[in-house]
């Protein structure tokens, strides 16, 4: 299933998109796309509605992919080709950092370029919703806490990242800095994590164009390593790591204004567009 949130900011509907492209209203079976809605059971029980029974609905604007999520998780460096472009080793273990959750935004929202930002940069990256609790479970059995998979676009300001003290986090945190779908596709769908293309564009260059086979720590072993410092809960979004291409690891580097507009995609998971504008 393709699962989406379409509607005004704060206003979403829960909603599929139909083998046939059509957006269905599933408002009267769900309360919203997360929690409940997109664990083991409650997918099944989704599944099982014959789509053509729901009401069709005009998509405005469609919200991030799933709602309620309370960790928004990161893995750096997490692509042997990016490390290599930004100079950086390989790391024994999976850098992980938190994106605040206030940066989600929906996946065609405009991005805000924050006060003081001369390093905005592009990142596409694979995210993982988790579907269930996720404890000290073991790589075998990981993929069975995830519920799904979207395009997440890692926004970054990299001056903020890296050349002020502190934490990665407040360079990556900025509102705005989280867009997440258009979908959130269900695992069943997706016969292999570690096997998709991803791409970006900007004003229609292409900047990225990789594959996750090229990930250091695969989906089932980030979310594994993860469960073994903190729980993850349904509606958790892990960003996965991003192939080479950006504005940082370019000679010379190159990053993002105002008016720039940013396409990206991932295989089977639907595409993203965001125009950057500077923040008031």
């Amino acid at each position: 299933m393709k699962l989406m949130r379409v509607g005004p900011v704060g206003q979403e509907k829960p909603a599929l998109l139909d083998a046939d492209g059509t957006i269905r209203d599933l408002s009267a079976h769900v309360a919203d796309i997360g929690g409940a809605a997109i664990s083991p059971e409650g997918l099944k029980a989704l599944a099982a509605i014959d789509p053509s029974t729901l009401p069709e609905l005009t998509a405005d604007r469609i919200g991030a992919c799933v709602a309620g999520t309370g960790k928004f998780i990161c893995i750096g460096l997490n692509f042997s080709d990016h490390a290599a472009e930004t100079g950086a080793t390989v790391p024994p273990e999976p850098v992980i950092f938190m994106k605040a959750t206030s940066a989600i935004v929906g996946p065609n929202d405009d991005v805000l370029i924050p006060r003081g930002s001369e390093k905005t940069d592009w990142e596409v990256e694979l995210g993982v919703v988790i579907g269930k609790t996720a404890k000290y479970v073991s790589e075998a059995d990981a993929l069975d806490y995830v519920a799904g998979y979207c395009v997440s676009h890692d926004v970054s300001e990299r001056a903020f990242q890296t050349e002020r003290a502190g934490q990665w986090t407040k360079g990556k945190s900025c509102d705005t800095f989280g867009p997440i779908g258009p979908w959130l596709v269900t695992k069943d769908e997706i016969a292999d994590p570690q096997n998709l293309g991803m791409w970006l564009k900007v004003n229609g260059e292409t900047m990225q164009n990789g594959s996750s086979r090229t990930m250091v720590y695969g989906v089932a072993h980030v979310v594994s390593y993860l469960s073994q410092f903190m729980s993850l809960h349904p509606g958790d979004v892990i960003s996965t790591g991003t192939p080479p291409g950006v504005g940082m690891g370019m000679k010379p580097q190159r990053f993002l204004k105002a008016g720039d507009v940013v396409e990206l995609g991932i295989e089977g998971l639907g595409t993203q567009k965001q125009t950057f504008r500077a923040d008031a």
